[in-house]
């Protein structure tokens, strides 16, 4: 059939242990204390890691270009982060070749996508199919109406059912979660960010100074014009990972099971490497799994959590 069929065939994926408690079930089949608390401490994380990149931007517009300055940069890149947003669903499925399904042609696929979406009370997305054979998935849309969730042929190769199910529940979460908004607000501040360092050393290198004299301060330059960018890019990818923690948690409550998914993710680490894709890095965030190889050092700058600690988070859940 195929090379990635093949070598699952040879794989054992030793399925994690799960803790079930709590009998007292919603009608989405999880517990009213989950629906109400579940991904709080990641809504509060995001919301300071947002606050800290808002403060580092004030920070490094005031130090170089004053308030007008901070200003336009971000009206800037608000402007190119508004546009990435609006049209992200029609640029990122355009990308990778994605076509739209329908109920005729994949009726299991679609069918599974509309008993999750109306398990987690949301609007039906539609449904695309990539032809690529690394086993992944995505969301994207700017709403919940205006949504799209796609799964290549290689995902649809390997994983079983319940295995689907986890997947497209989590692809789910980030489009009730409104995570492409997030992603974009991160985005924007960061791109300000890092426009304000960059005008500021092209000022210095002509023999300004970023509108103002900081003649006996050049240590705080230099700060502000390496370590801000670089402090900004690694807030901007913590975000992103806690909003995949999130996408887990919620996921495994609309999928009833936290199970699936786990077994998912380690399918998918497995079949990535099988089967690299070659993703565009601005659209790695996207993805269930990280589409990019990453090292050790590069763990620090991946969009994405390790899969082990997802899976021990998803381990530890109690439905």
């Amino acid at each position: 059939m195929h090379e990635l069929t093949r070598y699952y065939a040879s794989v054992t994926i030793k399925a994690p242990t799960f803790v079930y408690k709590g009998r007292d079930k919603a009608r989405n089949g999880f517990s009213v204390i989950q629906r109400l608390t579940g991904g709080f401490m990641n809504y509060i994380k995001t919301g300071l890691l947002l606050v800290v990149l808002t403060m580092i931007f004030v920070l490094i517009g005031g130090y170089f270009g004053g308030q007008q300055g901070a200003v336009y940069a971000f009206i800037f890149a608000f402007i190119i982060n508004m546009v990435s947003y609006w049209f992200s669903d029609k640029i990122v499925l355009m990308m990778y070749g994605a076509k739209e399904a329908n109920i005729n042609e994949v009726p299991e696929l679609y069918n599974l996508v509309k008993n999750l979406t109306m398990a987690a009370e949301m609007p039906m997305p539609k449904v695309y199919i990539a032809p690529q054979n690394t086993p992944n998935a995505f969301a994207t849309g700017r709403s919940p109406k205006h949504s799209a969730v796609c799964v290549t042929q290689g995902i649809l190769n390997i994983l079983d059912k319940e295995e689907l199910k986890g997947v497209i529940a989590h692809e789910l979460s980030h489009v009730k979660n409104r995570d492409t908004l997030i992603m974009t607000v991160a985005a924007t501040i960061a791109g300000a960010i890092t426009m304000i360092a960059n005008w500021a050393r092209w000022a210095a290198i002509f023999g300004g100074r970023g509108g103002r004299d900081r003649e006996n301060n050049g240590i705080g330059m230099l700060v502000m014009l390496i370590v801000a960018p670089i402090a900004a890019m690694l807030i901007q990818l913590a975000i992103s990972r806690s909003r995949e923690y999130a996408a887990d948690k919620r996921g495994a409550l609309i999928a009833g099971t936290p199970a699936g998914l786990s077994r998912a993710l380690l399918k998918l680490e497995k079949g990535n490497k099988v089967y690299p894709m070659n993703a565009n890095q601005a659209t790695a965030h996207l993805f269930i799994v990280n589409p990019l190889r990453a090292d050790v050092i590069g763990a620090l700058f991946s969009t994405h959590p390790p899969i082990r600690e997802r899976v021990k988070r998803l381990e530890n859940m109690t439905i």
